[in-house]
């Protein structure tokens, strides 16, 4: 099976479950790697988990459970959405630059950005992970409300943005959603409303997380069929609402088992 989940959503929820003890820190491990050479950690100068620092992914799930970190968020930044993002600046920045990170919850303040190099070409495709863990000032809000209502919200905005998509946006994007990319396997249940909204994120559908996160990029590429500037402009201010519904929907979705902890 294909995915489009940022690696941040499948590390916070293989990483909590291996936390509260619904699963084995090499399972985790094998998921979130998926095609990706075997992911690094680097502990930044002040951070908490100094013991998993040139390891591997399962050296810092041990470290994280070893600190009594009970789980993890996601956090899916982008400029002007910065809901979750814990602080300092500098750790902030780097996780926009990312446009993904994870916050530990119920122990030591820390948040962790992935470092992603890629190589390769379209058809093989690799890319080298470095977990970089760093101290973080807090949690920072985290209300990105209930699974039920990204459920919702999604459908809503799509059935409005994609009338605007035309037949080479579509091309594109059903290109994308077939390329080789992380595994992310099936995610030990939470919740009805929890699996149902995995499963739509892993199908990289162009209405939920996989493919608005993609829709962005691609509202430059080509006019989708508008016949003026405003029309254009229009086509990729929903766009980019697309992408924003889907970074809330999938970032509800992943932490809604860990929000009882905060």
């Amino acid at each position: 099976m294909t995915a489009h989940l940022p690696r941040a959503a499948l590390l916070a929820a293989w990483g909590s479950a291996v936390l509260d003890g619904r699963a084995g820190p090499d399972e985790a491990r094998d998921v979130v790697q998926g095609s990706d050479e075997a992911h690094a950690v680097h502990t930044l100068p002040g951070a908490p988990l100094g013991a998993c620092d040139g390891g591997t992914l399962v050296d810092l799930l041990v470290d994280l459970r070893r600190q009594g970190v009970a789980g993890l968020r996601a956090v899916l930044p982008a400029p002007g959405e910065v809901l979750g993002l814990p602080g300092p600046p500098a750790v902030n920045a780097e996780a926009l630059e990312a446009g993904e990170c994870l916050v530990a919850v119920g122990g030591p303040f820390c948040a962790v950005v992935p470092e992603v190099a890629e190589f390769g070409s379209a058809l093989e495709p690799g890319a080298q992970v470095t977990w970089r863990v760093h101290a973080a000032a807090g949690r920072g809000a985290t209300d990105h409300g209930s699974v039920a209502e990204a459920e919702r919200e999604p459908a809503r905005g799509a059935h409005r943005g994609h009338q605007r998509a035309a037949g080479p946006r579509r091309r594109a994007l059903a290109g994308r959603r077939g390329a080789p990319h992380r595994r992310a396997g099936t995610a030990p249940a939470r919740g009805t409303c929890c699996r149902r909204a995995a499963r739509r994120g892993r199908s990289g559908s162009s209405t939920w997380p996989g493919g608005c996160r993609a829709s962005p990029s691609l509202a430059g590429a080509d006019d989708g069929g508008s016949v003026s500037g405003y029309e254009a402009g229009a086509r990729a201010t929903t766009l980019r609402r697309l992408s924003s519904v889907g970074r809330r929907a999938l970032t509800a979705a992943v932490n809604e088992a860990v929000a009882r902890l905060d």
